[in-house]
């Protein structure tokens, strides 16, 4: 008999109805010769520090390193305490009997990072030693499943990826528990006080905006805006400078050859430049992207975005959603236009659909060397049929960027006419003359500026025209806005830095914090743990969070960059890269972040009885 196993039931349902097998029994299900086994996602983690011998929270127990880390039943609270999961235990040993009957253990957990963990944790917790082979596909169809099982792929080829999930898993004990209890003691033990790996850095980032717009002062300036009158079209000019006070804005506002003035001909065109701009497509979506794109437009919140995706994908109506690419590979381009055909009938993008049967298609989102474990979120072409509203809100997002992913550039014309009526004068605008990828959901242009004009008429040089009105305007700078969480996980993705270009962002994801299928639950963390907060859109700091982070800001455990570097670290390990080289280094700045909390907590007192 052969074994499968699953992450979750339902997958292994789907898996077992492909394969024709129906026998339902406790725990699995059988038939044609394989056996379809479940986890519950992870039903093992790694043990609690009382398990090595660290009982209490007491400072001479730190730091905490365990020589060799165990392995524990996945625990829940109840009102005896926390103990042992009775389902978890008694699908461990359901699972252990299979191990025991079957030939071969083909591995169909999700294909990624932790659910490789989920499978191996649960291999060597049962101390088995049966072959195994692994299940690597990006689509829940039947098809890609039965061709999935025509290529198994040998569990050795997966020794690095778990090699990476478990270095990420015992570096996140390692941090979070040291770190946590050190904070907690020397703030006398009023509250746990958590830190983790990636999520104190998230809080410093949110916390310090919040503060930098705290402290802002905003510096008024002012400028002048004129009028102008091509042929009854009515456009604006602003002061190719800005002024600091209302004085000198007014002076020069005195000095414009306006009609009102006696100056039927008082703005003189000195410059026209225009330029032809093609805006490429936007990349396909990886679940970062798309989970960006959903808290915009729906207010979904990253962890919503998520668990509808999952529910897409189990229902076989789009590709894995844990994907971190925003590429796909030859292979699956060449299965795109027929893909695209596919929704010639769909109310909202059926046109373009047809439109693309009709045109070369854009490549831009093909590039085999940028796909890692999984290419971009694509739909899978099976018929949707009626959905929940935000289900069909997502599948929508997904269906229509790959539509725009392979559609035309946008071609736009940039306008800049340069005035002169009694000081320099600027009009901008932009025109739109192809819509291109835009024409699929009628977007916006997201890129016009403030003060831009929807519209320029045709001028030349050294023409003259009517001013017909002219202002002062009072304007005040502005700090950076609250993070939401879609510039949030923009910001994760470059830990913080302000990258605009998709492409460059994408090149950074290695370096950045957390993974897109963390992300969610890093902000679900912060606000589990009353540091953070959601006001309408915004992620806002509590007092508790605040105070965390006073103590915490100068210090390595609050540098995203850091954090950064060791996700990308993480990775290298995937390609065999050293893993005794990076556990060293965890635990030596273990170390030295537990000494430096011991001593730094005393501040929180007041602030915890306050809140």
């Amino acid at each position: 008999m052969k074994l499968v196993i699953a992450e979750k039931p339902s997958v292994a349902r789907e898996l077992a109805k492909v394969f024709g097998a129906t026998n339902k029994k406790g725990g699995y299900i059988e038939g044609k010769g394989y056996s379809f086994t479940w986890a519950f996602g992870h039903l093992l983690q790694l043990a609690p520090p009382q398990d090595y011998g660290f009982y209490g929270w007491k400072q001479q127990n730190l730091p905490m390193l365990p020589h060799k880390f165990k392995l524990a039943v996945r625990k829940i609270k109840t009102k005896d305490g926390v103990i042992e999961d009775p389902a978890v235990r008694k699908q461990l040993d359901v699972i252990k009997a299979l191990f025991d009957e079957c030939t071969e253990i083909i591995v169909a957990t999700d294909a990624g990072r932790e659910g490789e963990l989920i499978f191996r944790y649960i291999y060597y917790y049962l101390k088995c030693k049966k072959p195994f082979r692994r299940l690597w596909i990006s689509s829940q169809t039947d098809a890609a499943i039965k061709d999935g099982f025509r290529n198994l792929k040998p569990g050795s080829d997966y020794d690095t990826l778990f090699n990476s999930a478990h270095c990420r898993s015992e570096s996140d004990w390692l941090v979070g528990m040291n770190a946590t209890q050190a904070l907690s003691i020397s703030a006398g033990n009023k509250a746990v006080l958590s830190l983790g790996r990636v999520q104190t850095p998230t809080l410093a980032m949110i916390c310090q905006r919040y503060l930098e717009i705290q402290q802002f002062v905003p510096q008024i300036y002012f400028q002048v805006a004129i009028q102008l009158n091509k042929d009854g079209h009515l456009f604006r000019a602003i002061s190719a400078v800005n002024y600091k006070s209302k004085e000198e804005a007014e002076t020069v506002l005195g000095q414009v050859l306006d009609v009102a003035a006696g100056h039927p001909t008082g703005g003189h065109i000195t410059k026209v430049e225009a330029k032809a701009k093609k805006e490429p497509p936007p990349l396909l979506h990886d679940l970062s992207s798309l989970q960006q794109e959903a808290n915009k437009k729906k207010g979904y919140t990253a962890d919503q975005t998520l668990g509808i995706l999952q529910q897409l994908y189990e229902s076989k109506l789009v590709t894995y959603p844990r994907t971190g690419s925003r590429y796909i590979g030859d292979d699956i381009y060449a299965g795109i236009p027929a893909l695209i055909a596919k929704y010639q009938q769909h109310p909202q993008f059926g046109k373009q659909a047809e439109y693309l049967a009709t045109i070369k298609l854009n490549k831009r989102s093909v590039n085999a060397k940028k796909v890692t474990d999984h290419h971009a979120i694509l739909p899978t072409g099976e018929n949707a049929g009626y959905s929940s509203e935000d289900k069909q809100a997502v599948y929508d997002m997904v269906v229509g960027r790959m539509l725009e992913a392979f559609h035309q550039e946008c071609i736009k014309e940039t306008t800049k006419i340069s005035v002169s009526s009694g000081a320099d004068f600027i009009a901008n605008g932009t025109v739109i003359q192809s819509a291109g990828w835009r024409s699929v959901f009628n977007d916006p242009d997201d890129e016009k500026k403030e003060g831009e004009n929807a519209s320029l008429p045709k001028v030349a040089q050294d023409e003259y025209l009517p001013v017909t009105n002219k202002a002062v305007l009072e304007k005040q700078t502005k700090p950076k806005p609250l993070y939401t969480e879609a510039t949030l996980l923009k910001a994760l993705e470059t830990c913080g830095k302000d990258i605009e270009d998709e492409e460059l962002r994408y090149a950074m994801k290695e370096s950045g914090l957390g993974t897109p299928a963390t992300r969610a639950s890093i902000i679900e963390t912060l606000i589990k743990r009353e540091y953070i907060g959601r006001e309408k859109k915004n992620l806002v700091p509590t007092k508790k969070g605040l105070a965390v982070y006073e103590v915490v800001k100068d210090k390595k455990i609050a540098h995203a960059e850091l954090t950064g570097q060791w996700e990308k670290r993480l990775e290298e390990i995937r390609s065999g890269a050293s893993v005794q080289d990076f556990k060293a280094e965890i635990t030596a700045y273990t170390k030295t972040i537990t000494q430096e909390l011991l001593a730094a907590g005393q501040g929180l007192h007041q602030v915890l009885q306050e809140s």
